[in-house]
């Protein structure tokens, strides 16, 4: 490829290619050129979509490269293996002279993106994700119980517009008219050259499980990305300026995977498919930016997953904390003081524990005179404090499970 130097590397069998965990952070992924990897994890929550076992074409390290992490798998090679190696700064020059390989990398990230979410909503709420677009009538009632009208009225709306002959739809029609006086500033269809769109707080840019074709980079203002599940919502997300979001709508022409509601007053930018197509070859440093914004979710869900595991909801509690630093590329062994930007009441979602859980989560954190409750925030006077909170949960959770085994 002109003006792009890739090197090409050798692996004998059984030779260790990346280790997880490994300290330093990860700077270049590996495409298999020939041979078999093989990739694990030490913590294997569920099987890896497609299996653990990669050949010629397919590609590992993305994730943690892209997302600026530690390593989050270990690859080993199963076959004496030749790897491309790419190093993140050259991957919008990969992009511009190899878009089918981008969009590769992209596709699966999408797919891996909707089968981890899954999961993880099978583990955290113990129950399966639907699709169905009459799903968008229980997420209004959701929001009309929490009285939530506009958020309720969008949904009501497209309820009606995906499921016209379903059983519900006068009823979904009656209670629009009730609560049509408490609406205002909601949209629903936009022109088709009207790409950037400004949307008030608290109303919804698309709901879970509509049908979408569009994805969204906010210009202005925050999102906030949720799930209605057991008649709570979880938040997944809180999204700025220059984030993206709703690409894997766009890429699987599937339904929209959860909601996105202005957290304050926004202002995004629209791409539909044709846009996107043509962005992928003009615009390589956009589709980097939409690269490591999905290693940076998948890494999450990883993380997420490993949370799970944790068995009392207070060092689940910690674990999430130190994943939130992480996940912002703080330094964890740090003295300084940090501000999160939720409380114990977001964070019990986020946990997907009920509501409830959240003060005793606050008093679990008021415990510890270096932890502090300030304007509903959650406040640490020195960073290096939770990690070792969570050290220490996770070190009397494996003597309890050891002694449990020797019983």
């Amino acid at each position: 490829m002109a003006d792009l130097q890739l090197a090409f590397v050798t692996f004998k069998q059984n030779a260790y290619i990346v280790v997880e965990g490994h300290t330093q952070i990860a700077d270049r992924f590996f495409i298999i050129r020939t041979g078999k990897v093989r990739i694990s994890k030490s913590a294997q929550i569920v099987e890896e979509e497609g299996g653990n076992i990669l050949g010629p074409g397919d590609f590992f390290s993305v994730v943690s490269t892209m997302s600026s992490q530690h390593q989050i798998e270990t690859a080993q090679a199963l076959t004496d293996v030749t790897l491309i190696s790419v190093h993140k700064e050259q991957y919008s020059q990969l992009i511009k002279n190899n878009a089918p390989v981008a969009m590769k990398i992209i596709m699966q990230f999408s797919k891996r993106m909707r089968y981890l979410d899954a999961a993880l909503a099978r583990i955290t709420l113990k129950s399966a994700v639907t699709e169905e677009p009459a799903h968008l009538f229980n997420i209004a009632r959701y929001y009309v119980e929490i009285k939530q009208y506009e958020l309720a009225y969008y949904a009501y709306h497209q309820y009606i517009k995906y499921c016209p002959n379903a059983p519900n739809v006068d009823k979904a029609r009656s209670i629009m008219a009730t609560i049509a006086r408490y609406v205002h500033g909601v949209r629903f269809d936009y022109k088709p050259d009207e790409f950037v769109r400004v949307y008030p707080k608290n109303t919804m840019l698309f709901c879970e499980n509509e049908p979408g074709d569009e994805l969204f980079i906010i210009q202005k203002g925050s999102v906030k990305i949720t799930k209605i599940q057991k008649n709570k919502e979880v938040l997944l997300a809180v999204l700025k300026a220059g984030d993206i979001f709703g690409e894997m709508s766009l890429l699987e022409s599937k339904p929209r995977s959860a909601s996105a509601i202005a957290y304050e007053d926004c202002t995004v930018m629209a791409v539909n498919r044709d846009n996107f197509q043509q962005m992928v070859s003009s615009q390589p440093q956009m589709i980097a930016r939409l690269t490591t914004l999905l290693a940076e979710r998948i890494w999450l869900i990883y993380k997420q997953l490993s949370n799970t595991v944790i068995k009392d909801p207070l060092g689940r509690a910690y674990d999430m904390l130190l994943m939130q630093l992480e996940k912002n590329h703080v330094n964890v062994n740090s003295n300084q003081a940090y501000m999160f930007d939720f409380g114990p009441k977001e964070l019990a979602t986020m946990l997907g524990l009920p509501q409830s859980e959240s003060s005793s989560i606050a008093s679990g954190f008021l415990e510890n005179k270096r932890i502090q409750i300030q304007q509903d925030k959650i406040f640490v006077q020195n960073i290096s404090e939770i990690l070792k909170e969570v050290e220490i949960f996770k070190r009397l959770q494996a003597r309890g499970d050891y002694l449990q085994s020797r019983l």
